[in-house]
């Protein structure tokens, strides 16, 4: 399943969670599947943990995450050794 495809399982609904993206309109919100899985929750603990939860949808929150981050860029804070070692 392509990117775009997975994407239209993510919904904003200003009624559940304050717009916050949720998973096809249900009150499961994507930062919660991002939370579990980064917390070391896997795919078979999340569908079973959400019997109408779908692989596809595990997949979709990952995609959706992957899209706010794709064009972030840091900056790097360059500091001048005088001004690292002047006291305050």
């Amino acid at each position: 399943m392509i990117e775009d495809q997975l994407l239209k399982r993510i919904a904003i609904n200003p009624a559940i969670f304050n717009g916050k993206p949720i998973i096809r309109g249900r009150r499961l919100a994507v930062e919660h599947v991002l939370g579990m899985l980064a917390a070391g929750d896997d795919f078979d603990s999340l569908l079973e943990g959400y019997p109408w939860l779908e692989r596809e949808d595990i997949l979709a929150c990952l995609a959706y995450a992957h899209r706010l981050v794709e064009h972030e860029r840091v900056e790097p804070l360059i500091v001048s050794k005088a001004a690292s070692t002047t006291p305050a």
